[in-house]
């Protein structure tokens, strides 16, 4: 049954539609709120955005392989010189630069949350404000209207058609009434009409209240980047224990003689086995990520959504507010069936009078008729995005009454009415038209609409966003598909999309003659562009049929109908004008109200997706060849090749220094599923070449040389052969290549020529090559493991394709 508030006409005020004069609750007084503020009675559940300090630097500080690292940097300190301490040193600096930088992201994301936060209307002293969501005390009054959140638990004081959508508490989809006395529940919204509620439970007591601020807390989790590190890394964990064991054993049998030398070759095989920087340089692109679109108004409330945008294929735009800014104006008013415009003037400005919240379309025409008549308004029917239409009963002052509908045409009227040709043709000129007609029904009428008199039509012009159509432009460009999905007419919202050049507008669906069946609409979905007419349990729907055909959906809204959706989503963006209820859900909220933003969200994922997979194949490539490199010692019996200064130089200029650069650079790559298997599949040849041709050369240089200082000079043509094929591999990496990538990689070449060349470096870092014969062979040797990488990285392109 439609519902509606019904008006006691009694001691009501003339000359005016607006409800009648009754009392309404004063609220609080300010000494109660603050006697209540003294006794603690006050919402205090922090709504945080991002981790506190202390998590931050526990997060960062408190790592696994920080422990084991710190324990064998403590060890070194004791019985090697300081240069084979250096990696200590490094993870320092490492774990300092990941605080600072989440702590940057930090600032830049609650200073963006104090400007999206929501400010429920408080009711105190008789006069009506707004106050911070924290500032609410146990009593309070809280007004409400259509997309208001429901920020604490309470009793509904004052109902005027006031209809709440508590589904995502309980998984009802329908709306339910409320009434005086009814339950209010925090993290639920208004769907229709207004009211107030009094708090009832505030701060821990208000439990939904604790659930809404869990799930909308800045996380690192739950995103398929940082999973799939923890997988790698865990495997990797695994490896490292039992040949530690190895290595720890062989070496101490090995070097009997010189037991600090065998733990410090011992130290210098587990270290580079570990992908420290890996995680770090992942925190820091994240953040790093998070600062940069925070510069431009974009609050990111859950950090995955950055990784997750970027692999979205199909983004769902909610026409207003999203493709059209949200004011509207009123171009024409078309009298129907012989009626005086000047009445119908009076009945839009009673109508326009008869809603205190009134939504854009009838702004516009409380904007275009702002006629006072002595009407008097004796019920009301606020638009619902279900419902299509609104409605108003009004007493005339002459005896005469009238009730009054305002709404989608196409619903009012029955199919083959003579008015709706004349509506399409102004639909396909993109504008928006309203109906006006008159019923003989009651408002709570099962058959409201049956036999409406179409009256005249109200002819709107929606503005277009001035940035819409290179946004959309932008996502055909990278292939991601836009469905347009909107309650209006399906061919003015063609017409509107026709207007921003977006592909496939011409292909318009009405949404009420969408299939049920999952799959059959899925097919619909993936063969047009333009929905209308799309009711918000539809477009939730939508969302999950388009999930069913294995797409990765973006839903933008800013409307209350948008909530259901934007939740279901795989990435939900609300525009910061957008209600309460939106923002409350979406992952992603654009301060600025501008579409044209998503474009940069969109990039920063990409970015931090595609470089982070870059430079995860650098470390991993590392211990890879660590871990064969120590089994291969183990096997043969033989000393460890490398000290810990070796493996740290090489380390900082093969990887460290060069996966800063890597993981901040602009790339607009399209991020690609399996991030687990798609640096594996290259990191397990580069590593296993790498470790094969080092431990070549250090068995060639073992026959070569001979006396006191041999185990030196077998050091560093090895060393030699290692940073070869570790610079080849990085060079891969690389492509493809750029003025400043290529600088990069010359670079660190030049470095690694600089140590061997300035004789203070090479006493420093224990490298010194001896000869001809074998550093040359050191050249050759890696040289081949180059071609063999260039080889078998196309052998695994073809046989393992991402």
């Amino acid at each position: 049954m439609t519902q509606r508030a019904k008006i006691d006409t009694g001691g009501a005020r003339t000359g005016t539609t607006g409800p009648p004069v009754v009392h309404r609750p004063a609220g609080l007084t300010s000494a109660e709120v603050a006697e209540r503020v003294a006794r603690g009675e006050v919402n205090d559940v922090p709504v945080r955005s991002s981790r506190s300090t202390t998590e931050i630097v526990r997060a960062n500080v408190f790592t696994r392989f920080n422990a084991i690292i710190g324990v064998l940097w403590v060890i070194m300190l004791f019985v090697a010189p300081i240069q084979d301490s250096l990696f200590g040193f490094v993870i320092v600096a490492n774990t300092g630069i990941g605080i600072v930088q989440e702590l940057r992201a930090k600032k830049t994301l609650d200073g963006l949350a104090v400007i999206g936060e929501a400010k429920p209307t408080v009711r105190r002293d008789g006069t009506a404000a707004e106050i911070s969501t924290s500032d609410i005390v146990l009593g309070d009054l809280i007004e409400l209207g259509p997309g208001d959140k429901v920020v604490v638990d309470g009793e509904v004081a004052e109902a005027d058609s006031l209809e709440i959508d508590e589904s995502l508490l309980t998984g009802e989809a329908d709306p339910v009434v409320k009434k005086p006395g009814d339950r209010m529940m925090s993290g639920s919204f208004v769907v229709a009409g207004g009211g107030a509620f009094t708090a009832t439970k505030v701060g821990r007591e208000a439990y939904a209240a604790q659930l809404a601020e869990e799930a909308s807390r800045f996380t690192l989790v739950h995103s398929e980047l940082r999973t799939g590190i923890s997988t790698i890394l865990k495997y990797v964990t695994w490896m490292m224990i039992p040949t530690a064991i190895g290595l720890v054993v062989s070496q101490l049998v090995v070097k009997d003689d010189n037991v600090k030398d065998a733990v410090a070759r011992t130290v210098g095989g587990i270290v580079p086995m570990i992908p420290e920087g890996l995680v770090l340089l992942t925190s820091v692109a994240f953040a790093i990520g998070v600062i940069r679109l925070g510069r431009k108004q974009c609050l990111v409330q859950e950090l995955p959504a950055i990784e997750g945008l970027a692999r979205v294929d199909v983004v769902c735009l909610d026409k207003t507010g999203t493709l059209t800014e949200g004011g509207m104006d009123v171009t024409a008013l078309r009298t129907l069936n012989g009626a005086d415009e000047t009445y119908v003037r009076k009945v839009l400005g009673a109508l326009g009078e008869s809603d205190p919240r009134p939504n854009a379309s009838l702004q516009a025409i409380i904007e275009a008729y702002p006629e006072t008549v002595e009407w008097r308004c004796t019920e009301s029917l606020p638009f619902s995005s279900a419902r299509k239409y609104s409605g108003a009963s009004f007493s005339e002052g002459d005896g005469e009454n009238s009730t009054w509908l305002l709404g989608a045409p196409d619903v009012l009227l029955k199919a083959g009415d003579p008015v709706l040709p004349e509506i399409d043709h102004l639909n396909e000129d993109g504008l928006r038209v309203l109906l006006l007609a008159r019923t003989a029904h009651e408002l709570d009428s099962p058959d409201l609409t049956a036999g409406a008199h179409p009256t005249a039509l109200v002819v709107l012009e929606q503005r277009l966003r001035p940035d819409a159509a290179d946004t959309l432009a932008y996502f055909a460009d990278q292939n991601v598909a836009t469905k347009v999905i909107s309650g209006d007419n399906a061919v003015s919202v063609g017409a509107v999309a026709g207007k921003l050049n977006m592909a496939g507008a011409q292909n318009t669906v009405d949404a009420r003659r969408l299939p049920t069946d999952q799959e059959e609409m899925a097919k619909v979905l993936d063969e047009n562009a333009v929905f209308g007419r799309v009711t918000p349990q539809q477009k939730r729907d939508m969302v999950a049929a388009l999930q069913s055909h294995g797409h990765t959906v973006a839903m933008t809204g800013d409307g209350v109908n948008d909530v259901l959706a934007l939740k279901d989503a795989d990435i939900g963006v609300s525009m910061g004008s957008g209600s309460e209820a939106t923002r409350a859900v979406a992952q992603i909220v654009l301060l600025n109200n501008s579409f044209a933003t998503l474009p940069s969200v969109v990039a920063e994922g990409r970015r931090v997706i595609g470089n982070i997979t870059r430079v995860a194949t650098l470390f991993l490539t590392k211990t890879v060849y660590s871990v064969l490199l120590a089994v291969l010692v183990v096997c043969s019996q033989v000393e460890y090749p490398f000290l810990p200064r070796h493996l740290t130089l090489l380390s900082t200029l093969t990887i460290g220094i060069p996966a800063f650069f890597l993981a901040l650079a602009p790339n607009k790559e399209r991020a690609k599923p399996n991030f687990v298997r798609r640096v594996m599949r290259y990191a397990i040849p580069g590593g296993v070449v790498a470790g094969a041709a080092t431990f070549t050369t250090y068995l060639l240089a073992r026959h070569h040389y001979t006396g006191e200082d041999a185990l030196a000079a077998e050091t560093s043509a090895a060393t030699l052969t290692l940073f070869l094929v570790s610079l080849w591999v990085l060079a891969i990496i690389a492509r493809p290549y750029t003025w400043w990538r290529l600088t990069l990689v010359a670079a660190m070449a030049a470095a690694f020529l600089l140590v061997l060349a300035v004789p203070w470096l090479q006493d420093f870092f224990a490298l010194k090559l001896v000869g001809v014969t074998m550093p040359w062979t050191a050249v050759a040797v890696a040289a081949a493991g180059a071609a063999v990488l260039e080889l078998a990285w196309r052998w695994v392109d073809r046989r393992f394709p991402a």
